[in-house]
């Protein structure tokens, strides 16, 4: 009866090896269903990459720095041509109306 036992707990070892590994297949199929559709999902969303976000923000910051330097030297120029911040000139007054009927008139 020993041989028969060992026997049968040979092959109940083997099945759930192989239920195991069944399992693993399984499993495994089932993360890379999961994983094409997250994607899919994912791309349909037209959502950034985290690499080209970092990207664009580095070249924000870059044209944010050159717009101040350019904005510091513009200032220098206009102080040094004494143009500045001087409101326009005032326009010369209008010319009198034309002789009107009924008008005196010289």
């Amino acid at each position: 009866m020993t041989q028969t036992t060992n026997r049968f707990f040979d092959e109940v070892a083997r099945l759930m090896n192989d239920a195991a590994g069944v399992a693993q297949g399984v499993r495994r199929e089932f993360e890379t269903l999961v994983k094409t559709q997250t994607e899919r999902w994912l791309r349909d969303l037209d959502l950034v990459k985290r690499e080209e976000f970092e990207v664009v923000k580095d070249m924000a910051r870059l044209a944010r720095e050159e717009n101040e330097a350019l904005k510091v030297r513009i200032a220098a120029l206009e102080a040094k041509l004494g143009v500045g911040n001087q409101s326009p000139p005032t326009p010369p007054p209008a010319p009198p109306p034309p002789d009107q009927p009924g008008g005196v008139s010289g």
